[in-house]
């Protein structure tokens, strides 16, 4: 009580001089006296460092009374080693080499679809068939004519092989003989093109030409098959990724429109760099998930181009950068029964990202208490108190 009674006795004489000299300093400018004027000031800067001191000693002492310190309230964090998976971010599109568009190898009318949308079929099914314009029954005449070149042919091997009629006779009838056969042959190669066969197994989806139709040979599409057991997406990923996306990676991919995530692999990596983009394809597989996902869709694929086992990941917001460029953070000392302890500046290197938190590569160690609510508000040194 006596030295808050003290101090306050300080301060009202502080007060009353400084009223009396204000009035002194007021009568000496009136004078209009250079060497008084200076002298005057010399003596004010005397009494400015004296009262500077007075308040530096009255700080103190306040100091020393007031029981309960106005100290920066702080939150903090444990640092700890933490498993830290990187992902790069991509946009792909679902896609499938089991989509295809089957058009005719022939032209004439298309006399009958043996299939209907959405139905299943293997490889090689029947799906649908063009006239062949008298392919049919020129192929009946030529086997006829074949087949009688055969017997021609057999009954003069028989001959020549027991030495009777002329070697001339027998080449004749082998040659027509295997005339015939290539006629035979050419004329199913081209019956075969009257008919549109399933090149694998799928699914029927659309038909695009109804039967009754003229079809022109690479005009009109006739049938779309897919087959959604072997899709893929592919994506662009920047070169200097190279390295890092390599075949067998993990991969985590999103489809907006489904809501669905799934996990997959690199299947496949390019090894050709575009010039135009500095890039490289890169193939993951997908698999049909009872068929909700099929060839086109849009999708955001996350590889993982980067594991830390031991990584210390902070959140980004609680870094703040010097004049130097150097990022710093703080944390304190280990704090006393009151929950107070010191804050101390750390320079800290950074890594990668991965959403708000980043990799901490030196400056940190497992079990540093980083303080995180209030940094911003803290200064290198200063005691603060922790409120967790």
């Amino acid at each position: 009580m006596k030295k808050l009674l003290t101090i306050l006795s300080i301060l009202l004489l502080m007060i009353s001089c400084g009223q009396n000299d204000t009035k002194s300093i007021d009568k000496i400018i009136e004078g209009g006296d250079l060497q008084a004027l200076r002298a005057k000031r010399t003596e004010v800067v005397a009494e400015q460092q004296s009262v500077a001191d007075k308040l530096k000693q009255l700080d103190a002492a306040i100091a020393s009374l007031d029981s309960v310190k106005k100290l920066p309230l702080v939150t903090t964090i444990m640092a700890k080693d933490t498993l830290f998976n990187h992902y790069l971010e991509l946009q792909g599109n679902v896609e499938t080499k089991k989509n295809i568009v089957l058009y005719p190898e022939m032209n004439g009318i298309l006399t009958r679809v043996y299939v209907q949308k959405g139905q299943k079929v293997t490889k090689g099914q029947l799906l649908a068939r063009i006239d062949d314009g008298g392919l049919s029954q020129q192929l009946s005449q030529v086997e006829v004519q074949t087949q009688l070149a055969k017997t021609t042919f057999d009954r003069q091997k028989r001959l020549w092989d027991q030495k009777i009629g002329s070697e001339i006779q027998f080449l004749q009838a082998k040659t027509n003989f295997e005339a015939q056969q290539n006629a035979v042959n050419q004329i199913k190669r081209q019956l075969a093109k009257t008919t549109i066969n399933a090149p694998f197994s799928g699914v029927i989806d659309d038909i695009i030409t109804e039967q009754g139709n003229v079809v022109s040979v690479g005009q009109n599409a006739i049938i779309r098959i897919v087959n959604l057991d072997d899709m893929y997406i592919e994506t662009e990923v920047p070169e200097r990724y190279i390295s890092s996306i390599i075949k067998g990676k993990n991969v985590e991919v999103y489809f907006p429109i489904l809501g669905k995530t799934i996990q997959t692999k690199i299947r496949q990596v390019g090894n050709y760099i575009n010039p135009n983009n500095r890039s490289f394809a890169v193939e993951v597989g997908i698999p049909s998930n009872g068929g909700t996902i099929k060839p086109n869709l849009t999708a955001k694929v996350k590889i993982n181009d980067y594991t830390n086992d031991k990584a210390i990941l902070i959140p980004q917001s609680i870094l703040s950068e010097n004049a130097q460029g150097d990022q710093y953070t703080y944390v304190t000392s280990t704090k006393d029964n009151k929950n107070i302890a010191q804050a101390k500046r750390v320079i800290v290197k950074t890594g990668k990202t991965q959403g708000d938190l980043i990799e901490i590569l030196e400056g940190l160690t497992s079990g540093d208490a980083i303080i995180s609510e209030g940094a911003r508000s803290v200064k290198d040194g200063q005691q603060v108190k922790i409120l967790n």
